[in-house]
């Protein structure tokens, strides 16, 4: 049997980190968690290494990945970020200081080289022993669904196109046995979702609260940003009414909110510039409302990047805000966020330019 064991923390630096709790437990997050995607393309396992032992410093407990990363996924590279924290594991023996979440990768084109039968028994038993033996570890805090198996309206789609609603069969309750039989094997502890949609979220929510021996989702992790608050449409009542909280992923906008793509010269080694197909923030639309929040930071002595993690930091909804970096500079940056208190009239500024530009980002 694991033992699951979460420090108090005592460090001086720690006073700085806010805390949350994953909903309905007494597990303490940080409000920062630790994103991981670029661990193995863009980032060297020594680099992720020295990440998540500053994060760890920082007061950061949370780290978040996937069977996926690192993103863009490529079969030479699957799950070579689960590696890459596992190998961390191994080195500095922190398991036990960290809240731990990874997610099952669905089908997709560009998931064919993972497997091909979605969210069945076998795919998911599959897929949680694999990055449990990946990640050097014999349980994981908080196991994900990384999108629906249906057709639905996620990864920049912004409707529900019903002309190709597809033959899906409503399996939910089948997964939700699957989860519940490894968190009874101790494999996982808790279960969330990922790029799900109001109806998804309460469907999975329902089923929990009529069979009651099934696990409960207790997060969701969707895109949220200043170009991007379609959470708060629907989601965002559900989070706080139903207690799903939304680990924000993108607080960036895979990093148009720093400001730097709006320089003349793309900067060389960009994510944007590097995989230009990865548009989904770099619109007409999103440039400019991008620009209307550089100046509004510039006015108030914000940086751009600051101000965008603050705004998230602030929302009711959030549980904890997923920041990633591909250098040092970016995460002390990022992680130093929690600590920029936004004014009136920032917020009021926010406001005013999203009621003219709602949304620019699917």
């Amino acid at each position: 049997m694991s033992v699951w064991l979460y420090l108090t923390f005592s460090k001086p630096n720690y006073a700085c980190m806010k805390y949350t709790r994953l909903p309905t437990t007494n597990i303490r997050i940080s409000k920062i968690c630790l994103g991981t995607m670029t661990w193995g393309r863009q980032n060297s396992e020594e680099e992720g290494h020295e990440q998540m032992d500053y994060a760890l410093d920082q007061g950061i407990n949370f780290f978040d990945t996937a069977e996926l990363y690192p993103i863009p996924p490529k079969k030479e590279l699957y799950a070579v970020t689960e590696e890459i924290i596992g190998s961390w594991f191994k080195k500095t023996g922190n398991r036990d200081k960290v809240v731990l979440a990874s997610k099952i990768a669905g089908p997709a084109p560009f998931t064919k080289h993972i497997r091909t039968t979605g969210f069945s028994r076998d795919s998911i038993s599959t897929a949680v022993h694999g990055s449990l033996k990946r990640l050097q570890t014999d349980y994981i805090d908080l196991y994900q669904l990384h999108w629906p198996e249906r057709n639905t309206n996620f990864f920049g789609q912004r409707g529900y196109d019903s002309e190709n609603h597809d033959f899906w069969e409503d399996n939910i309750h089948q997964i939700l046995e699957t989860l519940r039989d490894l968190v009874q094997e101790g494999k996982i502890r808790h279960v969330g979702l990922s790029n799900e949609t109001p109806w998804g979220a309460m469907r999975y929510l329902e089923e929990s609260k009529v069979h009651e021996d099934l696990p409960r989702m207790l997060t969701i992790q969707n895109p949220y940003s200043l170009l991007n608050r379609l959470f708060e449409v629907g989601l965002s009542e559900i989070s706080m009414r139903e207690k799903i909280g939304l680990l924000a992923y993108s607080p960036l906008g895979f990093g148009v909110l720093s400001g730097k793509y709006l320089e003349e010269i793309k900067p060389r080694k960009g994510r944007l510039t590097l995989f230009p197909n990865y548009s989904r923030y770099s619109g007409k639309n999103a440039t400019l409302a991008t620009q209307r929040y550089a100046d509004l930071a510039e006015e108030h002595g914000l940086s751009l990047t600051q101000m965008a993690l603050a705004f998230v930091n602030t929302r009711p909804f959030i549980t904890s805000n997923i920041i990633g970096a591909t250098t040092m500079e970016q995460l002390k940056e990022n992680v130093d966020s929690i600590n920029v208190k936004l004014s009136d009239a920032v917020l009021e500024g926010i406001e005013a330019i999203h009621n003219e530009i709602p949304n620019p980002a699917p």
